[in-house]
Formats: structure tokens, sequence, C-alpha cells
């Protein structure tokens, strides 16, 4: 496997638990997948740990869903990957929100957790 191949594998690893849990509006399991001082800045001010990402998730609207496409990734060591998104949010009363994510990714003992987050709207 190339270092491309590796590191969207990794990504993709956490980021499709990310979705699902998201997508079934699950904002403990989402915050599980976050480092216990991961930064997190989502569309509100940023928080720093699995508290703030359960609080920010807990507060989205039911029935929103999260589908995402990686455009980049860059192994930045062995247990650190880097990767840059393009991600539509859907709700079920109002238009659909695209934004771009800058995400870390970390390699603990018990597996990969998303160290730092970062969502920018581009429009």
């Amino acid at each position: 496997m190339n270092s491309t191949t590796d590191s969207e594998a990794i990504l993709r690893g956490v980021l499709d638990r990310w979705k699902t849990a998201v997508d079934a509006h699950e904002p403990r399991r989402v915050a599980s997948l976050f480092t216990e001082e991961a930064i997190f800045q989502g569309l509100h001010p940023y928080s720093v740990g699995r508290q703030g990402v359960a609080d920010y998730y807990d507060s989205q609207p039911l029935g929103m869903t999260a589908a995402y496409r990686i455009l980049e990734t860059r192994r930045l060591a062995d247990d650190l990957v880097l990767g840059y998104l393009a991600v539509d949010f859907s709700f079920t009363d109002r238009p659909m929100l695209s934004v771009h994510l800058s995400t870390l990714v970390e390699r603990a003992a018990d597996g990969w957790y998303i160290s730092h987050y970062q969502v920018s709207r581009l429009d």
C-alpha cells in the first residue's frame, strides 16, 4: 500500500465511524472518536476535549447527516495523518451546508483518534 492509499484508509477508518455517529445523532459516540485534548472548531466557538465535541453535536438538529469526500492527505509522521475534506451536512428542514474540513488523526495504543478538527465555510 502506498503512503497516500494508507493515509486515506486511516482517515476513512476514523471518518466513517464519525459519519455513522453524526448521522445517528449520537454525540457521545462522536466525541469518543476524538482525543482527550482535541482542538475542535465547528461553526461555533472552539472547544478543547471530548465534552465540547459532545456538546456541539448534541446541539445539532435531529436528522442532520454528513457526507464527506477526501480531497488531500499528508502523512506527517508514522502516527499522524492530515486530511483535507469537503463535507456536506444535510438537514430535514433547511438547505444543505457545504464546508471544508481540516483534520489531524493521531494513533494511540488502541487506534486512531481525531486530535484536531476545523471547519471552514468558503462562501
